[in-house]
């Protein structure tokens, strides 16, 4: 338990409260095959992986509001294009990157883990604020509200509209801000070690490691919790 009174919880988004429903690799290919492309779900899985590790934080320090969708976009454009350099040709590959873009702005493309809705009422019901603070883009909004989410969280902070990505600590002050909490009174909770830890501790914020398969070894005093039920022990 914290020794000190925790009354706001920041979450992390995808691979903390929801994920993808089904493989990245084999949603690419199968979209990818009715453009004309004929790709397998493991190369464009590893090829995800090897570009999305290589891309520049998704923040736009100093963008006016009406470019940020139009940059997120490019971002995911120039990500998706890294993906199938190395694979040939692909001559529909502006509709393809239309559609796979457009797919993934849909609910129907995400699942929520089983523990998340119980653990967000049932913090809601203890009085807690909660909030997310995420490097996803603008779709993360109509996501939310697609997944039945929406009505947890206020506020939702996202890296292009904060300036900053996790772990830079302007993205958490930002989310501090909005919530009118002091960092000591707030937690995040999520799946990324260099993201959400390292980020969270640098903002004076707690951080809670969510490691739903049981991949790291606890260490550095954090704290790890095996799904979002366990987060209520933390703050009951």
């Amino acid at each position: 338990m914290s020794s000190v009174h925790i009354n706001t919880i920041f979450f992390d988004a995808a691979g903390t409260l929801f994920t993808v429903n089904g493989s990245v690799g084999a949603i690419y290919a199968r979209i990818a095959r009715a453009h004309g492309k004929e790709v397998t779900s493991g190369d464009l899985e590893a090829g995800f992986r090897r570009a999305f590790g290589a891309a520049p934080p998704m923040a736009f320090p100093g963008a006016s509001s009406e470019d940020i969708q139009l940059l997120e976009k490019q971002w995911w454009r120039n990500l998706v294009r890294e993906v199938f350099a190395p694979l040939g040709p692909f001559p529909a590959f502006d509709a393809y990157f239309e559609a796979l873009f457009a797919f993934f702005a849909r609910a129907e493309a995400w699942r929520l883990y089983p523990d998340t809705l119980t653990a967000l009422r049932r913090l809601k019901a203890q009085g807690m604020m909660l909030g997310v603070i995420s490097n996803f883009d603008s779709r993360l909004f109509g996501l939310l509200n697609g997944l039945g989410l929406a009505q947890f969280f206020a506020p939702v902070v996202i890296s292009t509209q904060a300036g900053a990505a996790k772990p830079e600590r302007g993205i958490f002050a930002h989310a501090l801000a909005r919530a009118g909490t002091p960092a000591e009174e707030a937690m995040h909770v999520g799946d990324s070690y260099e993201a959400d830890v390292v980020g969270a501790r640098q903002a004076g914020i707690m951080p809670v490691f969510i490691d739903r398969h049981g991949k790291r070894p606890a260490a550095d005093g954090y704290v790890t919790v095996g799904n979002l039920l366990d987060v209520l022990a933390l703050v009951e």
